[in-house]
């Protein structure tokens, strides 16, 4: 302890103050993607008084929820996107930029400035904005497998839906659902949460329409987690067959003299089953919107599967790495539409609370840098996670202290010891560290 002390008092003889700068934020909100998360976190900002750039790549609003027909509990997802889309484009706060592709981004919390190209005349045009609402989405995997590119019975959990909304269930004998298409696999080892719930309620609109089909649910394991789990119950109680198989032997889609066939081994019967089916089903997975060029103008990061990588999963999950981002929706991962809509909510909240405060105070505790010892070695910009520092025309790094975290990983890879972090400078490190040494060398 008394060590401690007189390290602690040898470094603050080296100390210098530090000033905290204190920078104007602009109250305005840019939302990029307009799907229902995108919307949903529009109308929050825009209803709290805060003007709302929604930017949308697509010439109308909705993203993958226009393919859906109603949620398992029933609800219509058309009238909620319609609903949403009356609300965002007359709102009088909120902006609707459609076909609309950002190509630059810059600044930091609180003062962002965008450039986009509007549709669709293509014309450029630049927004300044204090906070940024990732929602891009995603999209359903696109089966190569099961003949799902060579025969018309053969369709995702979304098209059959769309199927059974239109024409349904009274011509269908045998159905056959094949779960974890493309996910929970080498290629894509997560679980998409989303398919297992789609199954159940395309399962349960067939047997409740005509009680006499056969529908047969192959699967490794059902997720329909929280009360999802009473309409599992409901189909097994309407006489949905759930038949569980192996990764190792996964069942085969067939295409025999009288329509489709699947081979599956049942592991409690301990032998092959042979189907006949009038539909094949497959529940496919949700994959991440293609962002790497949007990940790398905005400087976000990104997960092995491509969706956006929230700050903390547990106390940032809202929260990009660079302040004033933030992320909802399936750009974050897959999940349910009730899901998208409370984490949509959650990020327009954290939202508010930077562009609510007239002023943002900057931390002093930044790295920087010794032009004179600079050699431009780029091991700084390759080092911050932040992406950070930049060369500029100078040929010297450069580190904007608005957007330095202090994290310091710059000041200890540079070679030329040209970097130091505020608060923690050379000379003050190696005060505490002679200090600790006297009397022993």
């Amino acid at each position: 302890a008394k060590q401690l002390v007189h390290m602690a008092v040898a470094r603050a003889a080296k100390l210098a103050a530090l000033h905290e700068k204190r920078i104007p934020v602009t109250p305005r909100a840019l939302v990029v993607g307009g799907g229902v998360a995108g919307m949903t976190a529009a109308l929050s900002l825009g209803d709290q008084g805060f003007e709302t750039y929604l930017v949308e790549k697509e010439k109308e609003l909705g993203g993958l929820a226009r393919r859906l027909t109603k949620t398992i509990e029933g609800a219509d997802v058309q009238s909620l996107i319609q609903d949403l889309t009356d609300k965002v484009t007359n709102h009088n706060n909120i902006q609707v930029l459609t076909e609309s592709l950002i190509v630059n981004s810059s600044g930091f919390k609180g003062n962002f400035n965008t450039e986009l190209i509007v549709g669709p005349t293509m014309y450029e045009r630049k927004l300044e904005h204090g906070a940024i609402v990732l929602a891009t989405g995603g999209s359903e995997y696109q089966p190569t497998e099961h003949l799902y590119t060579e025969s018309d019975q053969v369709m995702t959990q979304i098209e059959l839906a769309d199927r059974l909304d239109n024409q349904g269930a009274g011509d269908l004998s045998s159905v056959v659902m094949i779960q974890c298409v493309g996910s929970r696999n080498e290629d894509n080892p997560n679980c998409s949460r989303i398919c297992c719930q789609s199954a159940v309620k395309n399962a349960i609109h067939i047997k409740e329409e005509n009680p006499k089909a056969r529908v047969f649910v192959l699967n490794r394991d059902i997720r329909t987690y929280g009360l999802l789990e009473e309409y599992y119950t409901k189909a097994r109680e309407l006489g949905v067959i759930f038949i569980h198989f192996t990764p190792e032997e996964p069942p085969q889609v067939t295409q025999g003299e009288d329509g489709l066939q699947v081979q599956v081994r049942d592991p409690i019967l301990d032998r092959p089953l042979s189907i006949d089916a009038d539909i094949v089903a497959l529940s496919a997975g949700l994959v991440a919107e293609d962002t790497e060029e949007l990940a790398h103008i905005l400087k976000q990061a990104r997960n092995e599967e491509g969706h956006f990588l929230e700050a903390h999963v547990k106390l940032r999950p809202v929260d990009m790495g660079t302040e004033g981002v933030f992320v909802c929706g399936t750009a974050h991962s897959p999940m349910l539409i009730s899901e998208s809509i409370a984490q949509a909510l959650a990020a327009s909240s954290r939202a508010v609370t930077f562009l609510s405060q007239e002023y943002l105070t900057l931390s002093a505790v930044t790295a920087r840098v010794d032009a004179d010892k600079c050699a431009a070695c780029l091991i700084c910009v390759r080092a911050c996670p932040f992406e950070v520092p930049r060369i500029n025309e100078e040929g010297v790094s450069e580190i904007d202290e608005a957007l330095c975290q202090g994290c310091g990983v710059c000041a200890s890879e540079c070679p030329a010891k040209a970097i130091e972090l505020n608060w923690y400078e050379d000379v003050q490190i190696e005060s505490e560290i002679d200090a600790l040494l006297e009397g022993v060398l």
